[in-house]
């Protein structure tokens, strides 16, 4: 009876990770004081891992103004000053648990923390952890209204991850 118990504990723990919710797929982050979409993130597998890609950035009037099409501002606070649009900033994540783990990379400043993405009612719960400290934030998913013309939805297969270290 122990040796079925454990063959079925053993079956479970292959299976779950099937289970998972996928995280891939366009989000978009929200300035917590204004409650305004800020930016588009297309998370993505490369080689077995998802990543985070800026692929675009609103405007105060909530439109598209700043893309991997035609990135415009740069991270200043990152180590070569790349462009925010096309910059990974979540990165070498793998499923462990219930839950993404890998990287997040602030944009603004480079700071690096751990990070922990999961699902939660059709949101992408993203958080942030230094030591005992952490902060979550929810991220909705990218519409199709969000793409047009100009900002096309784009091919994440064609992807490679862009990582300021």
């Amino acid at each position: 009876m122990k040796t079925l118990f454990f063959s079925f504990l053993s079956l479970m723990a292959f299976f779950l990770p099937l289970n998972a919710d996928d995280i891939t797929g366009f989000w978009k982050t929200y300035n917590e004081k204004t409650k305004k979409a800020e930016s588009v993130i297309a998370i993505y597998t490369y080689e077995g891992k998802q990543y985070g890609k800026i692929i675009g950035s609103f405007n105060k009037e909530g439109v598209i103004n700043d893309s991997i099409y035609n990135p415009k501002d740069r991270a200043t606070g990152v180590k070569g000053n790349p462009y925010y649009s096309g910059l990974d900033i979540i990165y070498d994540l793998h499923f462990s648990g219930s839950k993404y783990k890998g990287k997040i990379m602030d944009p603004r400043n480079g700071k690096v923390y751990s990070a922990e993405l999961s699902t939660r009612n059709g949101d992408l719960v993203v958080t942030g952890k230094l030591l005992i400290f952490k902060s979550s934030r929810i991220w909705k998913a990218a519409d199709n209204s969000d793409f047009t013309a100009a900002f096309p939805k784009p091919d994440v297969s064609t992807f490679v991850p862009v990582v300021a270290r």
